[in-house]
């Protein structure tokens, strides 16, 4: 913010060093610890002279560090204080709980304010549809799959993914998470790294045994993915061996043993 003239200093209230009065003399200069102080103006001080607080601009006025009393003071007068009371600008420090949530502007409060390790944002998708793969080459499922837009670079993400398995008998169906930062690079996150050959790093992976088995796989991955652009975290299916499923068993039939559960990943954004 730009001032024409003096810029308001914000606190500071004061007590200005006691001033010896000159005979004949009207105007002095304030001083704290010795150093000359300028008031806001006149009506934020008090001035007691001779055991009576003066009015401002009638009993006395200011211009910089000077008070000029309206008349000439004598030998025996006192100016017993001179007072300034902070500055047009101050409110001081607010008491405890005095400033409420609704007092805060929205978006006061950033990232850099808050410390290490706090959760800035939570974003969710519970995925229930069904999906199906009979490739050993990973394929995006749609609609399984979660946005988030990190407010800081040095945050991080912590990626929650839950999956329901089912598939063929002797299936071995596999999940890749991928993250895909807008207009940047795609990436495949947290795989294992102890394949070789034919061999597959997955991120999440399950065995089928028989028709009827379905089952659950979980995985929690903190990322750091060092952007504050738009990023998707994608979820892919792959099946080496037989038709593997999500969120079904391969058998389907009109069994009451036959259930059809849901899948989720969860992202929160976490302060750097």
């Amino acid at each position: 913010m730009a001032y024409i003239g003096k810029q308001p200093v914000v606190g500071n209230f004061q007590v200005c060093d006691a001033i010896s009065v000159v005979n004949g003399q009207a105007a002095y200069t304030m001083q704290v610890g010795s150093a000359n102080v300028e008031p806001e103006n006149a009506n934020h001080m008090l001035v007691s002279l001779n055991g009576v607080l003066q009015k401002p601009g009638s009993s006395f006025t200011i211009s910089g560090a000077t008070i000029t009393f309206a008349s000439n003071l004598a030998t025996g007068d006192v100016i017993d204080f001179i007072i300034l009371l902070g500055d047009t600008l101050n409110i001081g420090s607010p008491s405890d709980d005095a400033v409420t949530t609704a007092k805060i502007a929205d978006g006061a409060v950033t990232s850099a304010k808050l410390s290490s390790g706090k959760i800035l944002q939570v974003v969710n998708t519970h995925y229930t549809d069904k999906a199906s793969s009979t490739s050993d080459t990973p394929a995006d499922v749609s609609g399984f799959s979660a946005d988030i837009t990190p407010s800081s670079a040095s945050n991080k993400v912590l990626v929650m993914v839950t999956v329901s398995f089912g598939g063929a008998a002797a299936s071995y169906p596999f999940i890749l998470c991928q993250r895909e930062i807008s207009g940047g690079a795609t990436t495949s996150l947290a795989l294992g790294t102890s394949a070789s050959g034919n061999q597959v790093n997955t991120f999440l992976s399950r065995y089928i045994q028989t028709a009827n088995d379905q089952g659950t796989s979980s995985k929690n991955f903190l990322d750091t993915p060092n952007t504050t652009s738009a990023i998707t975290y994608q979820i892919q299916l792959a099946s080496p061996y037989g038709t593997s499923y999500i969120n079904r068993q391969s058998n389907s039939g009109n069994y009451d043993y036959i259930q059809f559960p849901s899948s989720t990943i969860t992202l929160m954004e976490v302060a750097g």
